[in-house]
């Protein structure tokens, strides 16, 4: 059914994005749990959640943190890690880029995955929708999720301050980065990616202050930008040779 009011688009992005509660539930708990384990208190770790409101920066901030990592290595490699929240940012300025500056403002902090996935997929099938409604959706996405995720925090701080700390949750949080990591390896430059990052890691971790997290990163992302040229170019050529031989 075609978006027709402001009021509609907020309750379509809501009933779009219930799902994924399924998802941002069980990390926000996890984070909630984690962040007790690393010593923060209930209302340090939904501070923490409230401020950055990013699954992967936040479990890379906390894991660096509780290694005493230098203050500014832990909010480089918390961007670093972001980084992709800026592509999507651009993707999306063709369609709210008018709204008034105070309501891109708080897209900008609500601009997350699913979020994300769900208003581009939208706004590409919906030209006809106009920046108010494109807007009202995007809240609408984040409108069960946003507060879905500080709820977990909260609960998961509660409970892992109950939890006896010769239960050991540390191995959780390389579990969480893996749930994390695989379903976003989707074509041939996303692995290559991956793999360049890995292998430059291993002997990374060699470098002070876990800078080995940064040059792993980087590592990875020059790797998979120059494998996406090169596919796009054999393709390219496969075209052009199946074109010349027809």
């Amino acid at each position: 059914m075609a978006i027709t009011t402001t009021k509609s688009a907020f309750w379509k992005g809501l009933r779009d994005s219930a799902p994924f509660l399924l998802v941002s539930g069980p990390f926000g708990l996890l984070f909630g749990v984690l962040a007790a384990e690393a010593g923060l208190n209930v209302l340090e770790a939904w501070t923490f959640s409230m401020a950055v409101f990013a699954g992967s920066a936040q479990f890379t901030a906390l894991q660096l943190l509780q290694e005493n990592t230098p203050l500014l290595i832990v909010l480089v490699s918390a961007l670093a890690v972001n980084l992709r929240v800026a592509m999507y940012s651009a993707s999306l300025t063709p369609y709210l880029g008018d709204a008034p500056l105070w309501q891109r403002a708080c897209a900008a902090y609500l601009t997350v995955d699913q979020s994300y996935a769900l208003s581009i997929v939208k706004f590409e099938d919906e030209p006809q929708m106009t920046t108010p409604q494109r807007m009202a959706y995007f809240f609408g996405t984040n409108g069960v999720v946003a507060p879905g995720w500080m709820i977990a925090t909260v609960t998961g701080a509660l409970v892992g301050a109950q939890i006896p700390d010769s239960w050991g949750l540390d191995f959780v949080l390389p579990l969480a980065f893996l749930a994390m990591t695989g379903p976003m390896l989707r074509t041939p430059a996303h692995m290559v990616a991956c793999f360049v990052a890995i292998a430059t890691a291993l002997p990374a971790t060699l470098l002070p202050y876990n800078l080995g997290l940064i040059v792993a990163g980087v590592a990875g992302m020059m790797a998979g930008a120059q494998a996406e040229l090169w596919f796009e170019r054999a393709s390219a050529r496969r075209n052009a040779t199946q074109e010349g031989s027809q």
